[in-house]
């Protein structure tokens, strides 16, 4: 939410610059545990950088890019998320052995010399607002046909995504029984598949359309999500981390792809309906994190149960394009 006001007064590369020297340094400020305020502190600004980043970094680059080749570049951009996934799973561990303060300044010093190198990068000017922008808050267009779709789309996708990235480790290892390095060794496969998810996505979406691409990510997330709930073979568990890992974050391309089909020629509307997507994203994030954890621990710890919420909320997610298909179709004038 603070993002767009912020990129408008100091500039889009000059707040994404701040944003993550930010983060960075949020990593290192945790190193030294002074209070409970002081670290909580630092985790709001990490993820109030992190939150303003995702909304900044396409909408700079994405209006300076042809539309055929969106897809692609969408994907390049947030292959990022995939990196960070495989990096919990490979350098944390890694980072751990030489203790819990080394661990937090590591990871500062990763991000650090990632802004470093990003820091000449950034597109110079902000986006262009589009050619015929309102005069004020009166003359608003309303909102594209499909939009609100897509907001719930996009938030209740959050929903379905969670029990995995809450629960996917733990259910290997103490639902199954087969340990914590077996567990570990399904989330570095998890990350490894969101490395390639954007990339998969964004090339995808350039073929299909950003709507048929992202139909096919909720049916195929939805499915995966309930193949752990009915099943503990560890090929279709295997089989469904690496489907959920590449959609974990294919699915953020598609979705600002879709906003780009919504508002085409509009950055400035573009980036103020990514700015509510990723927002409705986050907050039901939060929420069901809340949730299905009291649910857990409500059900006797069902992991089954938290997984079949997850595909549930998957195919509510499907319904609600296919309901607006429809209205669209009784909507068109007959013969």
């Amino acid at each position: 939410m603070l993002g767009r006001p912020f990129a408008s007064t100091v500039s889009t590369r000059t707040a994404l610059r701040a944003l993550m020297l930010v983060a960075s340094a949020a990593f290192i400020a945790c190193a030294w545990p002074l209070s409970v305020a002081w670290y909580f502190a630092w985790r709001f600004a990490a993820g109030l950088a992190g939150g303003a980043i995702m909304v900044l970094v396409a909408t700079s680059i994405l209006p300076h890019i042809p539309a055929p080749r969106r897809g692609f570049v969408s994907g390049m951009i947030f292959l990022g998320l995939g990196l960070g996934i495989a990096a919990s799973g490979t350098l944390v561990p890694q980072l751990l052995r030489l203790g819990l303060r080394e661990t937090w300044i590591g990871l500062g010093l990763v991000a650090l010399a990632l802004t470093l190198l990003s820091w000449f990068g950034w597109p110079a000017t902000n986006a262009p607002a589009a050619t015929s922008q309102p005069a004020g808050p009166a003359a608003r267009a309303p909102l594209p046909k499909g939009m609100r779709r897509l907001y719930a789309q996009y938030a209740i996708n959050a929903l379905g995504l969670v029990p995995v990235m809450v629960l996917l480790v733990d259910y290997v290892a103490r639902g199954l029984g087969r340990g914590s390095s077996v567990g570990a060794s399904y989330w570095v496969l998890y990350g490894i598949a969101a490395i390639a998810g954007p990339l998969l996505c964004g090339v995808a979406a350039d073929r299909l359309g950003f709507r048929r691409a992202y139909r096919g990510a909720l049916l195929l997330q939805g499915l995966a999500v309930a193949a752990l709930a009915v099943s503990g073979n560890a090929l279709v568990i295997g089989v469904a981390t690496v489907m959920l890992g590449i959609f974990t974050p294919g699915v953020v391309p598609l979705g600002l792809g879709r906003i780009h089909e919504l508002v085409p020629h509009d950055p400035v509307a573009q980036r103020a309906a990514w700015s509510h997507a990723t927002t409705a994203f986050a907050l039901l994030q939060a929420l069901s994190g809340y949730g299905y954890s009291w649910l857990f621990v409500h059900s006797g710890q069902s992991y089954a149960l938290i997984f079949a919420c997850g595909a549930v909320a998957m195919a509510v997610a499907v319904a609600i394009d296919f309901g607006g298909v429809r209205r669209q179709a009784a909507n068109l004038p007959s013969a």
